[in-house]
Order: C-alpha cells, then structure tokens, then sequence
C-alpha cells in the first residue's frame, strides 16, 4: 500500500464522507484513492472557495470539514478563508499537497508551515512515509480539541511511497467529552445573585444552541420573569417558544429591545462569550450584575471584566442544577402586559417604505422574504451593510446562520450555505449583496453542477453597500463605490441554474414561490434601493437615537 492510500483510508475511518476543493498534481493521488472509497469530492472552481464550503459543512454536521488543494499556489489561495474559518473556532482539516521534500527550486515550492501560522491554522507535516496515519489522526484531533482548522501538508513523493499499515483509531476515540459538573458553591451564589434582582435578562449564544439547552433556558426563564436574548450566531433561537423572546442583544437589536435591556439588573449568559459586541461597548446593561455559564475555564467579557459569578459547566447539567435550586421560585420581572405590548409593537408598526422606480425597498424585501420562504428552509447571511436589514427584520424561527463579524471578509456566506446543503440535504438560502455574490460568481456554477437546492439572494445596490454610505456619512464622494453589474439573474441561467431580476415585491414573491415549488440552483436579483440607510448605519455613523 501506497502512503496516500493509507491516509486515504484513515480520512475514511475519521467518518469523512465529504471533501470539497481543487485537483492538481499534489493531490491527485490522495483523491483518486477517496473517490475508490466511496467519498464524494466536490470540484469547486477557487481553492478558498472550497475551504469556505468545508467550513459551512463543519458547522452544520457538527464533526471536521474536509478540503483539498494541491501544493503551493494551491495552498496560497486558501488564506482569506481559512481565517475566517479559524475566527469562527471551526474545526477542519485541509489536506495540502507539497512538492517533493526540500525540493526549495521547485516551481510551486512554499513554506507551507510558514504560511499556515499566518493564516491561524495549525500544521501536521507528513516527513515520512512510516507516519501516514499518524499525521492524519493527528490533524483531525487538534481539529476536534482545539475547535480551529489544521493543514496537513503532505510532500508528493513521500505520498507514493510504501507504507504498511497497522490498526487506525480514529481521533473521535481518542476525544473525552463529558459533561462539567457545576461547583455547587457557585450555583449557590448564582441563586442568590438572581433572586437578589427584578429584572433579569437571559442571553443565549451559540454555546447554548449547540449544546442543546432550549429547555432549561425556557424553564429558567420562567422562573425568572426574564427576557430572553440571543447573540448573532443563536439569532431567532427559541423566538417561537416564548412571548418575551427581545431577538438580539447589542448593535442590531431594537430601539424597544435596547430600551429594555438597559433596564436590566442580573444578566445570566449561557454559552455566550459577552464580547463588545453583545454588550454594545458597555452600553446595555450598565447597572447589570453577571452570571456567566461556559465550559471555558473562564471568559473575560467585552468589558474588560470577569462575571460576578462565572460558573464552569456544561449549559444543560449547569442549568438543570440552578432551576433545581430556585425550587418554586415564581418573580414576574419583565413578564407584564406593558412588556409585551413594547416588543409588539415595534414588530407591528408600518414602515414608510421608500418608492423609487424599478427599486425595492430593502426592508420590503426583506419582510417579503421572511413571509414567503419556509421555516424548514436555512437561513445564511451574508456581511456589508445589506446585511443589516436582515440580521434585525428577519424574524421567523428557522436556523440561521450568520457569517458576520468573522474577519470581515465579505462573499463567503454562498460558500458557507453550499457546504451547508452538502451536510443536511436541505434547502437553504443566502441573502447577500452584490459585490460579495459577484467575488465567486463561479461557485454557482458549482452548485448547479451537483444540482444543490440552493437559493441566493442578492441584495443588489450596484455598488459596495457599506463604503457608499460611509463615504456620505465622512462627506466625501459616494459615486466611488457605485459599481453597475449586469442582471445577474440572466447570469444564473447562462451558468445552468434558475434566476429572475426583480423589481417590486410582487416580482420578489412570485420568484420565491418558483424556487420554493421546486428547490434548485436559483439567484434571484433584488434591485434595491440605495436611498434607505440601515438602523446600525445610522446609530454608528450619524449618532441617531433609533
């Protein structure tokens, strides 16, 4: 057996069912000996593209994504998406191809440790033919224990050399995971930190999503007369469980939410790292006292502080003991008609939306989208200032995923929702903005090429969104970042999928409802207004109250 079959067959027995990238020399043979174990290799048209794809997969299937590149420019093209997968903590393994060993004249020759560290991922070098398995199980263990992607750089004639293989265990045996029990002596002091307060404020973070705490956190809140918010990456978690449900705590939530979250004296975070962001720099909750529930050793919070209780644990066995100790506890808090009337009614208030001929409103087409596409259907959004609408209008429960915030990178949300269909087989949409569709146009050939049930939304100002606004706002010359496109629904039928440019909500309905009758490769063109400034927009840059 060959060393790049034995790796082959370990990436097999990791459970890789998966891999996304591009052939070359580097790589071929690894992939020729996949592809004769039954493993699906999707052929993307941009090496980062592929890891953007692995990366969507990996969050959704909850196990390592896999990518392939063959050696140096290969490798290099992975940079801009493996940090935005390595500040998103996902863990992944990128199987690299290298030219021949100390070959430094070689065409392609790149230090490819050297760029790794660069680019935040950690590194298995495969020096030896006699280390096959060992390197792989090595790359898909500190992908598994340290939640970060690791390239595993394997020089092509120490691939094709012999290797006898022995008995693999797959790194998942090697992995421990148990539950952290709750020092009692905290959960004590948590009682009588929330007991001590009238109005307390429940924060749930993607922690408390994946752990799967739902119904802890809905009986805590219970117990507590407690608003429940989200962070961006739990956006619309449990909203249809309970009234008091404010969405997102920090820059994108609303006036009314924001109003009530300053209101706050006990904030309880399960599996949510209270970042900058989440506490809007101090703004919210600034007579607030902490309870913090992480499996981290600790977590210093956006503040610069450290909870006033900060209890290691697992968020279900950590919540099951506080309910538990709060016995009978019954506090109305925010639990009252008023309270419900204010979050209500910021929902329910009409919107003087903006008319401009063959333009929609961006917030229209947002409640249009919400409306129309189903619950079941995923939700990806993307990053630039379109964005904005979505992240605080789209309301309905549905899982979403948000790429915002990691790294700031704009057009990875289409890769991420591909690999996301990769792993759940279901339908899911993008909404994103035009100069991030447009910067991998080609993978939508991808997705038409295997068929995927894959809808983009494309948020379409002609322009780059964000720097628009912010040129207007710093008075200098907004048409710097007009850029006209084509309509880029006639694209998606030139490149093998479905497509419309739409105008008005009535054009947007009748396009959703074609791509939801039958879920396929779709782009819908949104031609939205740019004379409409989103709520962040408008708090960060002009200072308004809204």
């Amino acid at each position: 057996m060959k060393a790049y079959e034995a790796m082959a067959e370990a990436f097999v027995k990791e459970g890789t069912t998966d891999v996304f990238g591009m052939m070359g020399d580097a790589n071929m043979h690894w992939m020729d000996a996949l592809a004769h174990r039954g493993v699906r290799l999707y052929e993307v048209r941009h090496e980062g593209s592929g890891l953007g794809m692995a990366d969507g997969w990996a969050r959704a299937a909850g196990r390592p994504g896999v990518l392939t590149t063959t050696s140096g420019p290969g490798v290099s093209q992975l940079a801009t998406s493996m940090l935005c997968a390595s500040r998103a903590g996902t863990p992944l393994v990128a199987f690299c191809g290298e030219t021949a060993w100390g070959d430094e004249g070689a065409v392609q020759y790149l230090d490819q440790r050297r760029f790794a560290t660069a680019i935040e991922c950690g590194f298995v070098h495969l020096s030896k033919a006699d280390q096959a398995e060992e390197a792989v199980q090595r790359a898909f263990y500190l992908a598994r224990t340290e939640n970060r992607p690791v390239m595993l750089s394997a020089p092509i004639d120490v691939q094709t050399q012999e290797y006898e293989p022995g008995d693999y265990i797959p790194s998942h045996e090697l992995v421990i995971r148990s539950r952290t029990l709750p020092d009692p002596a905290r959960i004590e002091a948590a009682r009588e930190l929330i007991e001590g307060g009238k109005r307390v404020v429940i924060i749930a973070g993607r922690g408390a999503r994946g752990a799967g705490a739902g119904e802890e956190i809905l009986e805590l809140q219970a117990k507590t007369g407690a608003l429940l918010a989200t962070t961006l990456q739990a956006k619309n978690w449990l909203c249809d469980r309970t009234e008091f449900h404010v969405g997102l705590s920090g820059l994108f939530g609303s006036k009314p939410a924001q109003e009530l979250l300053q209101e706050a004296d006990c904030v309880i975070a399960v599996g949510a790292s209270l970042n900058h962001y989440t506490t809007e720099h101090g703004y919210l909750y600034p007579e607030a006292r902490y309870v913090q529930i992480d499996t981290a050793p600790n977590v210093v919070m956006g503040n610069g502080r450290v909870a006033d209780c900060y209890i290691q644990a697992d968020a279900v066995t950590a919540l099951t003991e506080l309910n538990r100790v709060l016995g009978t506890t019954r506090m109305e808090g925010f639990h009252t008609a008023e309270t419900r009337r204010r979050l209500t009614d910021w929902l329910e208030a009409p919107i003087d939306y903006v008319s401009e001929p063959g333009r929609i409103d961006p917030r229209q087409a947002v409640k249009v989208l919400d409306a129309a596409m189903p619950g079941e259907f995923d939700l990806v959004l993307g990053s630039g200032h379109q964005t904005d609408f979505g992240t605080m209008l789209f309301q309905r429960s549905r899982q979403v995923t948000s790429n915002y915030g990691m790294f700031g990178a704009i057009g990875q949300a289409p890769l991420l929702t591909i690999g996301q269909i990769v792993a759940t087989g279901r339908p899911a949409f993008v909404v994103e903005g035009d100069a991030s569709f447009l910067m991998h146009l080609s993978e939508f050939e991808t997705a038409c090429r295997y068929g995927l049930p894959l809808l983009v939304v494309v948020m379409n100002d002609e322009g780059l969104g964000a720097e628009y606004h912010k040129l207007g706002a710093k008075g200098l010359t907004q048409e710097l970042a007009v850029i006209p496109n084509p309509e880029l629904g006639r694209v998606a039928q030139a490149l093998g999928g479905g497509g419309a440019t739409v105008r008005n909500a009535a054009e947007l309905e009748a396009a959703v409802a074609e791509y939801v009758a039958n879920p396929r490769p779709f782009l819908i063109d949104v031609r939205i207004t740019r004379d409409v400034l989103s709520v962040p927009y408008r708090r960060l840059w002009y200072g308004e109250d809204v």
